[in-house]
């Protein structure tokens, strides 16, 4: 029975104990009474029936508001108590009951708070051993997730469902940039944890090679498969896979595969390019030596030809020649430019180049070396190797030529080019002499090397000068090098997210059932999007519109902080000044921004498969339905809100507001009103309600649903 029922039975009880024994009392002396006392009597009563109805009312009033007081104090509150007690027992081990009441709540809520103390020591001394216990097993683990997220080449391991259990950030990256249409718009990505292989790899193509694979292991032969497929986007890829074995009664089985994938199109693309360009200068070629053959038979042939023929034949010989000529050279630069763009160059640390140069010319050419500034944040292309080789053969024809007492290094950027220089005072260089250095082969000592400097830098698709600082009696060499910047910048923005182990991988994933959203599977067991809103107003019925969606997934209980959705939007309507201060998004942020036409079918992909959860999901809702019949976009999936959620749980608590809920749940956020940071803390909220909602006997999405819709938050409508 709920609370507020067992009060009304409470006035109902008090009601008949103050007016019960009077009529019963009153009914026994009439029955007793002969007619002439009942006539006295009711004369007696009647005069003061007013002032004894009056001091009953009184008196049950009263009895009411005392018995409301000590319900408030001793049962609401023992209840608020209770949800407490669990809140410290499941999500929160660090809240504590709050000491108010009458004295003997307070005690109770105090005992309670040493137990709690006493429980939280016991339960550190039993994490700090299972955690020393399970060091070296989480440092093997973390080592090869490192290991893994490292790799130059994507990888990615499946389930035999195509579910993906693990994936390098070189996948990552990969198929971020491999992913078109309105999902790249929007930051979103085609791998993800628990996602399907197969929205990005042929579905027949991955089944084939699964059963290459069996028949090599049931022959006993190497068990490897490699294939060719292209993505929707029209590239093509080259995929191996190798099982993944577990070994049963004797013999091993499949219980999933590990995909390399290389991205082939450019290398095909430049092969193609390079056999037309051979094309073209053989088939060209064929006519042009006729003629010059004709040209010269007939030179041959008539020896007393007339002097205007003669020059005819000649001119014919001396055009085809230049044709071919230039032909020959466009092809040499085209073959050469292909070279250079084959080429592998690593991004380098650019202090770690200076610092190998300074040891590689200390040790080889005992010249002192010093640094100017240097900025040690610079990433830049390079192959190190004859980059360094380059640099200390440079030095080592400067003190051959003009014995400099010491070498300066300054490393620099500008946009996208990272500036080097090797710095030297001493006389000045002709540009005949720097030419020179630059065509020859480089040497340091007895070490030579087959390219020049001109090779190395054409290599890197740089350049270098020579300049002189005449204020400082100086002069300089400068190596003019391709930064790495951005996509180290966004690797480590997207690293900072994480914390605790590495979120690329997840091997309990070997356990999940490929089924479509069933309502009665356990809430642990499902796959989530929690998600959230900023928008110009309050009112999406009256004109209000999204400005930025926010979202990440959850997968095997774990939020996935690096697969994210966040995109700002172009309402296409004036923001309202009184919001900015809010949400914090300007006019000037939204202004070139895609619109809803182009993010929302991003963001409903990202969704796909996954029931929603959001906190006050009415609001968010209601905003993605009135775009329904603009974008023609449904989200049809189920949707759980953490604030019905929250009251299920604590129905005696007085707010369920998401940062109310955040404080009793022990649950800290990055910044407010981010639609991202909001999703996120949400999703933290939803991990802890799942475990207390099971403690209430609410397992699986379909008896929360129900829960929620009991509430009476279910009410609000937008």
């Amino acid at each position: 029975m709920k609370a507020k029922h067992r009060f009304i039975l409470a006035v109902i009880v008090l009601g008949l104990l103050m007016t019960g024994p009077f009529v019963v009392t009153s009914l026994l002396v009439w029955l007793d009474m002969k007619e002439a006392e009942r006539t006295m009597l009711t004369e007696l009563l009647l005069s003061r029936l007013p002032v004894g109805t009056m001091m009953t009312v009184f008196g049950f009033v009263i009895g009411v508001l005392v018995l409301h007081k000590l319900f408030k104090q001793y049962v609401e509150g023992l209840l608020r108590m209770a949800e407490t007690l669990r809140l410290m027992l499941g999500a929160n081990r660090n809240f504590r009951v709050t000491i108010e009441g009458p004295p003997e709540v307070q005690q109770l809520a105090q005992a309670a708070n040493d137990l709690a103390q006493q429980r939280d020591a016991l339960m550190d001394d039993v994490d700090s051993q299972i955690a020393t216990a399970k060091a070296s097993v989480e440092e093997e683990k973390n080592r090869l997730a490192a290991l893994m997220s490292e790799l130059a080449q994507a990888v990615v391991v499946c389930n035999l469902d195509g579910r993906i259990l693990l994936y390098n950030n070189r996948a990552r990256l990969q198929f971020k940039a491999l992913s078109q249409g309105p999902t790249s718009v929007a930051g979103g990505a085609l791998i993800g944890l628990g996602r399907s292989i197969f929205s990005i790899l042929e579905k027949s193509q991955v089944e084939h090679a699964e059963e290459v694979i069996r028949q090599r292991l049931s022959a006993g032969k190497n068990a490897i498969a490699n294939f060719i497929t292209t993505t929707r986007g029209g590239q093509l890829l080259r995929v191996q896979m190798v099982p993944v074995l577990i070994h049963a009664d004797s013999h091993a089985e499949m219980s999933g595969y590990v995909l390399t994938v290389e991205n082939i199109t450019r290398s095909i693309e430049e092969e193609e390019r390079r056999d037309q360009a051979l094309h073209a200068l053989t088939q060209g070629s064929r006519s042009a030596i006729g003629n010059i053959r004709a040209a010269v038979a007939n030179l041959l042939d008539y020896p007393d030809m007339e002097a205007e023929l003669r020059e005819r034949f000649l001119r014919v010989i001396d055009d085809e020649v230049s044709k071919r000529s230039v032909v020959i050279d466009q092809t040499m630069s085209q073959f050469s430019d292909a070279i250079k763009t084959r080429w592998p160059l690593e991004d380098v640390l650019g202090i770690d180049i200076v610092a190998a140069a300074q040891r590689r010319i200390d040790d080889k050419l005992k010249l002192p070396t010093k640094t100017e500034e240097l900025d040690d944040a610079l990433w830049i292309k390079a192959d190190s190797f004859s980059l360094v080789f380059a640099i200390v053969s440079l030095a080592s024809k400067l003190q051959d030529h003009y014995e400099p007492r010491e070498l300066r290094f300054r490393l620099t950027s500008a946009g996208r080019l990272a500036y080097l220089d090797l710095i030297w005072a001493g006389p000045a260089m002709s540009s005949e002499t720097f030419y020179t250095w630059e065509m020859e082969s480089m040497q340091i000592g007895s070490e030579t090397s087959p390219l020049s400097l001109r090779d190395v830098i054409d290599r890197h698709g740089g350049e270098i000068w020579y300049e002189r600082e005449k204020a400082a009696h100086r002069a300089f060499f400068r190596f003019v090098l391709p930064v790495a910047i951005p996509e180290i910048e966004h690797e480590q923005e997207e690293r900072s997210r994480g914390n605790g182990r590495p979120e690329y991988y997840d091997f309990d994933l070997f356990k999940f059932e490929d089924k479509t959203i069933d309502l009665d599977r356990k809430l642990s067991d499902l796959t989530y999007t929690v998600f959230d809103t900023e928008t110009t107003g309050l009112e999406p019925s009256n004109g209000d519109e999204i400005i930025q969606i926010g979202a990440a997934r959850i997968v095997n209980g774990r939020l996935l902080r690096q697969e994210t959705f966040n995109q700002i939007l172009d309402p296409e309507i004036p923001l309202k000044p009184e919001s900015i201060p809010i949400h914090g998004i300007t006019e000037d942020m939204v202004r070139g921004q895609p619109t809803i036409d182009v993010v929302l079918p991003a963001f409903h992909e990202f969704c796909e498969d996954t029931v929603l959860i959001a906190h006050n999901a009415a609001f968010d809702m209601r905003f993605l339905q009135l775009k329904e019949e603009r974008t023609g976009i449904r989200f049809t999936q189920p949707v759980l809100d953490t604030l019905l959620l929250s009251s299920v749980v604590h129905p005696n608590q007085e707010s369920h507001k998401l940062d109310v809920i955040l404080e009793r749940l022990g649950i800290t956020i990055g910044t407010r009103h981010n639609a991202l940071e909001d999703a996120l803390a949400t999703g933290e909220v939803f991990l802890k309600l799942v475990k207390l909602l099971e403690d209430m006997g609410i397992v699986t999405v379909r008896q929360a649903l129900e829960a929620a819709e009991k509430t009476y938050f279910a009410r609000v409508k937008y």
